[in-house]
């Protein structure tokens, strides 16, 4: 589970996050790409925008339940 005390720095304000756990798999960039961006330098995928429509949100709650290192959190803010 995705601990919100080791949120990256890149993530966007918001309901979801990625956190240090991340193994740039890319699932989540291609599950919602709208809202997972890669930190290229760094190696590791961050939520670069929060869902703005019922489409991205139900994309983002997939890239979290299928993450295979579970680094995708919703702190529900």
């Amino acid at each position: 589970m995705a601990e919100v005390t080791e949120k990256l720095a890149d993530n966007a304000i918001g309901e979801f996050y990625v956190d240090a756990q991340c193994i740039d798999c890319d699932l989540c960039r291609q599950t919602a790409p709208s809202n997972f961006d890669r930190n290229d330098a760094e190696g590791y995928s961050f939520v670069i925008r929060q869902p703005e429509t019922e489409e991205e949100r139900k994309q983002c709650v997939e890239a979290l339940d299928e993450c295979p290192v579970e680094a995708i959190g919703d702190d529900g803010t």
